[in-house]
């Protein structure tokens, strides 16, 4: 009997440790969509969901188990905080039916009026990774934007403010762009990471950010032109920005960013303060949250740009402001741009009233290379500016004054900057 005791005791012994790394095993199991059933977007979500009760951690594979390998997305992948969404070599698309997001945090969308903050949400890709925009989009462009099939033959007749949407026409669907032609959205984030992403024909804005805290976003490449080929024809495609800081963006570092866009390459902008329905879950913005100003809270501060290289029909970086808000501690070191009007807008026009003198303030760039009509153009009254080590390629003037008389501005400091001989 004692015998029998023993070999039952290490029996079960034996069978214990086998529970346990199984469980071990189980526990640190990857979660991928292809665990579940339905369509690509029901998949992803349903991983997503499982995960922010679990590891915290998605992996989406190159492999799709429908046999495709593409994830072909009808409505927004929607972020909780504390999620981490590994991709890895795999391409993701808005599909020709979708009207919406590709990612966007999950606490502010249609009905949400009131915003509570998450924390913590990376997006990290692994390889090669490419986000793409639909083949035949039904709406592009920001919320000035009208539908229309044929952009170019509008814009002969002078209406410019269009942009392609296959919903052109249609009855009982809106005829203008909205907040859900952004690819990233993320509001109301403190902490949030973006890496190694590819983006390829976004249908506005490829990554907009409002009130949102501590990010940090490197290694991005845009493929995302003015024009895009649709049925074998190229379409006029509008407001196609890189990266935008809206309202309330503090502690930012953006790093080796690369590629084409046919609108800003970064814009930090606080803009539409002055608009008749400021209110935040609504369609009637390019913005998801409310565009009523706070206070300072509502300034964008503290943002470090470096590594920049692209190609935009505007320019590389563009700073704009109004009458209330400010934008300050913004730091560059490192920007080749080629094309458009300017390697720098500092201060613009157009967009509401008129940035007070000071509101923007402590913009400091260096090493900076660009061509264009100016390397620098300053439309407001900025203060406490530096621009060090510039080579100007274009014919134009190093620093152009618009609107502006270069007495309005105070401390502006020019350092190295010379104009490349012809």
């Amino acid at each position: 009997m004692p015998k029998l005791f023993f070999f039952s005791f290490l029996l079960l012994t034996a069978l214990s440790g086998c529970w346990d790394q199984n469980q071990k095993r189980n526990s640190t199991k990857d979660i991928t969509p292809n665990q579940f059933e339905g369509s690509d977007i029901e998949r992803i979500q349903a991983a997503v969901d499982l995960a922010a009760k679990t590891t915290g951690k998605v992996v989406i594979p190159y492999e799709n188990s429908n046999g495709s390998q593409v994830w072909l997305l009808d409505s927004a992948i929607v972020l909780p905080g504390n999620i981490t969404v590994l991709l890895e070599n795999c391409v993701l698309q808005l599909s020709d039916q979708c009207r919406d997001n590709m990612f966007r945090s999950n606490n502010v969308g249609i009905g949400i009026t009131d915003s509570e903050w998450v924390r913590n949400i990376n997006i990290i890709g692994i390889g090669d990774v490419y986000l793409k925009g639909a083949a035949h989009p039904r709406s592009t462009g920001d919320s000035g934007r009208t539908l229309t099939l044929d952009p170019e033959e509008e814009r002969k007749s002078g209406n410019w403010r269009v942009s392609f949407g296959t919903d052109a026409g249609k009855e009982g669907v809106k005829q203008k762009g909205d907040w859900r032609n952004i690819m990233i959205l993320m509001a109301y984030v403190d902490g949030f990471k973006l890496k190694n992403v590819t983006i390829e024909n976004a249908q506005a804005w490829a990554v907009s950010f409002e009130r949102t805290l501590n990010a940090d976003i490197s290694d991005i490449r845009f493929n995302c032109p003015e024009f895009q080929k649709i049925n074998g024809k190229d379409v006029f495609i509008a407001n196609r920005d890189g990266i935008d800081l809206r309202h309330g963006c503090k502690n930012f570092r953006i790093d080796n960013i690369s590629g084409v866009t046919g609108d800003d390459f970064i814009a930090l902008s606080t803009l539409g303060l002055y608009a008749e329905h400021p209110e935040g879950g609504t369609v009637n913005s390019t913005m998801v949250t409310s565009r009523a100003w706070r206070g300072p809270e509502d300034n964008t501060e503290n943002i470090y740009i470096t590594n920049i290289v692209c190609k935009s029909s505007t320019r590389a970086i563009a700073i704009r402001a109004n009458d209330v808000a400010s934008i300050n501690n913004v730091y560059l070191n490192g920007i080749i741009s080629e094309g458009g009007f300017n390697a720098m807008l500092v201060g613009g026009r157009g967009y509401g009233k008129n940035s007070l003198p000071g509101n923007i303030n402590n913009i400091h760039a260096m090493n900076i290379i660009g061509e264009g009509q100016s390397l620098i153009q300053i439309e407001e009254a900025i203060a406490d500016c530096s621009f060090s080590n510039g080579i100007y390629k274009g014919s134009g003037e190093i620093i152009s004054y618009n609107k502006i008389d270069p007495s309005e501005t105070s401390n502006i400091v020019l350092n190295n900057v010379m104009k490349m001989k012809e």
